[in-house]
Parts: structure tokens; C-alpha cells; sequence
């Protein structure tokens, strides 16, 4: 396995994209992939995701879906994905509700009433781990959990958490997420339907989700990945949770983030490796190296001037936002990065 260069300062944050002199696919064993903005949109594949993914896995890296959706079951995802021409086994699906089922029972006994506030991957994920999923607070529960339950979730449901929450039962979210990609767009998700319980009973929950360890240990301990990269189109969620974890990320522009959001991204946001979509998993990542009129990637030589980001050359778009990332990780040290990037941006198309 070649070493990818850090891109950190010695103790600190990191300051440049990484680079291999490998492809991705056998530098590491196993791609923890995010889903949504990631695989698929809208339930569509997104392009070039089908044949990269089959192209990784015949290269012999290996493949996990990791989602913060816990609306579906694995089974359900596994079966959409197959659909899609990847072949998936439910085994190959790891989601926020299985991390939140887990967290929930590591706290009551086994056969513990779980008041259901979302779709059936939670009620299967609560009853993978011995605990009975009921619908009302007058059902006596001793927990409350809410996920993901899609763009239908009827507004009695939230009603319930609160009562229940109200008698003094601890509340469990799957994840945090505020927005959810869909086919007509950026919708909102779990976490905004978390801030509405929130603001009615002035409770926290406790959360499972990416970023966070539960996540994280429930995907090792589901995978066995001893050099995973976890895959994602989220700074918030997938890049912070490898960032977490200790583990390499490669973050890819087909779901929610942007140009903009990446360079003003403070270190826990920083990806190890950035590119356009999973085609990236199958080549090696460019060096971007320190000259002395700024940093270097490809053709492209970005800097960081009083106000803005400056950049210089041409060639490909990827290896100017590299290089643009040098610049602003760089200028912004251990905070997010405040200069002006809209017109480097612009030529970049991006």
C-alpha cells in the first residue's frame, strides 16, 4: 500500500488535499460509501456510480453502503441497489438505524418498549437487537427513537415522541441531518423533524448517527475494514465522521457540497482526497505541492491574496479546487477559511 501524503502540519490540521501513487481501490480494502448524493439521487443512479463501484469491487476493494437514512431496511436497500445494476447483499448495508438500535440496548433490557417515531429500518433494527418497537406514548414505552420517515411522516407522530418525552423517557435520534437529497432536490431531513421535538420539550437526544462514534463502531464492527475510506458527498456527516474516526475520506462533488463549502471547510470538514464522482475511487490523487509563488496541482497554481484566492494556469477543473484547497486550508490554519473564492471558482466552472 502506498502512503498518502497527510497534507497535515506537524500536530496540526490539515492544510492540502492528500495524494496517492495508487488507485484508491487498492490502497485501501474496503469503501465505507455513503448513499444518498453519493450512489444514487432520487432513487436514480448517479452517473458513472454503477460501473466504478463494479470496477472497485473487481479490483478487489471492498464495498459497504453506510447510510444516516434509517428509513429502509437493508434488505430494502440492498434490493434498490441490486436494481440499480450493484449487486448488494443486506450484509453490505450498514444504517443509522442499526448504530441507533444498538446504543438503545446497550442502555435497557433485552424486550424494552421503543416508542417508533419513523419508518421500518428502525422498527427491524430495534427487533435485531431484542427490543419491541411500539407506536404510542400510551403504550408505556421506556424510550423514545426517532428516524428518518419520509417526506409523509404525519405530523400526530411528533406529537407522540413529545408526550412520551414529556413522561420523562430518554429520546434517541438516528442522525442529525438537516436536509436530504431528492430527485427535485434538497429536502428536508431527520434532523430538521428532530428540531420540532426539540423546540416542543426542550430535550437532547441522544445521537447514533454519522458523525458520531456510534456510526463509526457499528460499520467496523459490521465490515471488519482495517484500512477503510469512507466515501461521501456531506462535509457535516461523512467527512467530520472520518475525521472522528481517525480514517481516511475522499469526498466527491455529486451531492450536497460545492466549491465554495469545501474551501471554507474548518479542519474536522477537510477531506483527505477530493474528485468529481466514484470514478476518483479508481485512480490515484495528484500531489499538491508548496511552490514559491503558491500551491501547485496539475496546471493550476492557487494562492491566497489580502481578500480573495487567486488562481493561475488551466488543465483539469479537479486539480484547480486541489490546489485552491492548499491555498485556503493553508490561510485559514485551525478555522474556516473567509477569503473570497467566487471568481477562482468561476473559471473553474465550479
Amino acid at each position: 500500500m502506498s502512503q498518502s501524503a497527510s497534507g497535515a502540519a506537524e500536530g496540526g490540521p490539515r492544510v492540502r488535499p492528500g495524494s496517492s501513487t495508487q488507485a484508491l481501490s487498492a490502497a485501501y480494502d474496503t469503501a465505507l460509501l455513503d448513499l444518498d448524493g453519493v450512489v444514487y439521487a432520487g432513487g436514480q443512479a448517479i452517473a458513472h456510480a454503477v460501473d466504478s463501484l463494479a470496477d472497485a469491487r473487481e479490483a478487489g476493494m471492498g464495498l459497504a453502503y453506510v447510510t444516516n437514512n434509517a428509513l429502509r431496511t437493508p434488505d430494502a436497500v440492498a434490493e434498490h441497489l441490486c436494481e440499480l445494476g450493484i449487486p448488494t447483499e443486506a450484509d453490505d448495508v450498514i444504517t443509522s438505524a442499526q448504530a441507533v438500535a444498538r446504543l438503545i440496548s446497550d442502555q435497557l433490557p433485552e424486550g424494552a418498549r421503543v416508542l417508533v417515531i419513523g419508518g421500518e429500518g428502525l422498527r427491524v433494527a430495534l427487533r435485531e437487537r431484542g427490543l419491541e418497537p411500539v407506536d404510542s406514548a400510551d403504550d408505556e414505552p421506556v424510550a423514545v427513537v426517532q428516524g428518518y420517515g419520509g417526506p409523509d411522516m404525519a405530523w400526530g407522530r411528533f406529537a407522540e415522541a413529545c408526550y412520551a418525552i414529556a413522561g420523562g423517557v430518554p429520546w434517541f435520534a438516528s442522525n442529525t441531518d438537516l436536509t436530504i437529497p431528492s430527485a427535485r432536490g434538497i429536502a428536508p431531513g431527520n434532523g430538521a423533524a428532530v428540531e420540532v421535538v426539540r423546540i416542543a420539550t426542550g430535550a437532547e437526544p441522544q445521537i447514533a448517527g454519522k458523525p458520531l462514534p456510534p456510526m463509526h463502531r457499528e460499520t467496523i464492527l459490521r465490515t471488519g475494514a482495517k484500512r477503510p475510506l469512507v466515501v461521501g458527498d456531506r462535509l457535516d456527516t461523512d467527512i467530520e465522521g472520518a475525521f472522528n474516526g481517525e480514517v481516511d475520506s475522499l469526498l466527491v462533488l455529486t451531492g450536497v457540497t460545492d466549491g465554495a463549502q469545501l474551501l471554507a471547510a474548518p479542519p474536522q470538514h477537510r477531506p483527505t482526497y477530493v474528485d468529481r464522482d466514484l470514478r476518483g475511487v479508481l485512480t490515484g490523487q495528484p500531489e499538491v505541492t508548496e511552490e514559491q509563488d503558491g500551491f501547485r496541482c496539475g496546471g493550476w497554481t492557487a494562492a491566497a491574496g489580502d481578500e480573495r484566492l487567486e488562481l493561475d494556469g488551466d488543465g483539469d477543473a479537479i486539480d484547480g479546487l486541489r490546489a485552491l484547497c492548499a491555498a485556503a486550508w493553508t490561510a485559514a490554519g485551525d478555522k474556516g477559511c473567509e477569503l473570497d473564492a467566487a471568481k477562482a471558482l468561476a473559471r473553474l466552472g465550479l
